[in-house]
């Protein structure tokens, strides 16, 4: 077991030995107050990009559903015709190949899993690349028209100025023993959240659930809130493939299926396949996780079920096997049993409405010929 498995577990169990790392915990916070000062006070220079700046992040450490937030907003604004583009730091990609532009033949090695799945989702113009502002350049000189940029995942990197922030928080998964890294899973304090843009990953509101519950209802529908509904399942191998497939029928419910994650929060995908009435056997592996085909070879019993993200590196794996050697019967057997859970992010109208004034204030205006209909 690795030690970002353990101390993950750790985390969720709330473990008593990690009080041991507080001073580390207090040595890290100071660095982070004094670093963010640093920029705020301008001692450290921050980048001011061409055009308006969306950050998207959080203050915890692991998946709270940023992924599938950006995808149904860089959908939204493309129905509206507002030209968007994504940059990201490209974790797991091959730095030295940076910055790059995010195609539809990219390869998560090269780039990162995360921008595949979202530029193979939206078609969106990505770049990805540690310093963001090498990765903005890149961007523009590919699509110089660019009205909005989304920065995935850079609360944090304060040598990016933002015109809007929003800063996602998983409410089931909460906070922790709400102490900063290593003792929690805190990146800053949760003083953080004060006066910024929330939006709570929340489940979906069952009416019935919250009528005898005084403010409960008024509460959430202040509250600007998101959830993930999940889609029907998929094959996971490409269908244009000249690799023969079995006909296999598509797991149904109160079946028992592998679910073999690689996010931050693999709770939340077991959790997920068992509310549609899958007996689950579930097998975490840490977030970005770089897959073998012999380890997905192991789970020979059961129809094996995967997130989004890792399906667009298995199919990378299998691709690249299927290119260099003829596959056997093993691996021919596993791509009959491979199958992917998409899940789509369903915001509250708020949200939009919140987003809309954002953008009206920085004076990014629709295309008034576009679709403005949203879909949640």
């Amino acid at each position: 077991m690795s030690i970002e498995t353990t101390i993950t577990r750790a985390w969720q169990r709330r473990a008593i030995w990690l009080w041991l790392l507080l001073p580390i915990s207090w040595l890290y916070g100071l660095i982070t107050i004094l670093r963010r000062n640093a920029y705020k006070s301008g001692l450290l220079s921050s980048y001011r990009a061409p055009v308006p700046v969306m950050v998207i992040g959080n203050i915890t450490v692991g998946g709270s559903g940023k992924t599938p937030l950006i995808i149904a907003l860089v959908n939204y604004l493309q129905r509206q015709g507002i030209k968007v583009g994504v940059i990201s730091r490209g974790y797991g990609g091959d730095t030295s190949q940076m910055p790059a532009v995010v195609s539809a033949t990219s390869l998560p090695s090269v780039v990162g899993d995360e921008p595949c799945l979202i530029v193979h989702t939206t078609g969106v113009a990505m770049a990805v690349c540690p310093n963001r502002q090498q990765a903005i350049a890149a961007l523009l000189d590919a699509q110089p028209d660019l009205q909005l940029i989304i920065a995935d995942d850079g609360l944090q990197h304060y040598a990016l100025k933002r015109d809007i922030e929003w800063i996602v928080v998983d409410a089931a998964r909460g906070f922790g023993n709400e102490q900063l890294l290593p003792t929690g899973f805190l990146r800053e304090p949760m003083s953080r959240l004060q006066g910024a843009d929330v939006i709570y990953h929340e489940k979906p509101v069952i009416d019935s659930a919250y009528d005898n519950k005084s403010g409960e209802k008024a509460r959430r529908a202040e509250r600007l809130t998101m959830h993930l509904q999940a889609d029907t399942l998929q094959r996971l191998w490409n269908p244009q493939s000249d690799t023969p497939q079995a006909d296999n029928a598509i797991p149904v419910s109160n079946s028992r299926v592998h679910a073999v994650s690689g996010i931050g929060y693999p709770q939340r995908f077991f959790n997920t396949l068992k509310s549609l009435g899958f007996d689950v056997v579930g097998h975490s592996y840490p977030d970005h996780y770089d897959f073998s085909l012999a380890e997905l070879l192991q789970y020979s019993d059961y129809p094996i079920v995967v997130t989004s993200k890792d399906a667009v590196k298995i199919s990378a794996l299998l691709s690249d096997y299927r290119t260099d050697q003829v596959l056997n019967d093993e691996y021919a057997e596993l791509i009959n049993r491979l199958w992917v859970l998409p899940v789509t992010a369903v915001l509250s109208d708020n949200c939009y409405d919140n987003l809309n004034q954002q953008l009206k204030a920085l004076g990014v205006n629709a295309n008034q010929d576009a679709s403005i209909s949203v879909s949640s």
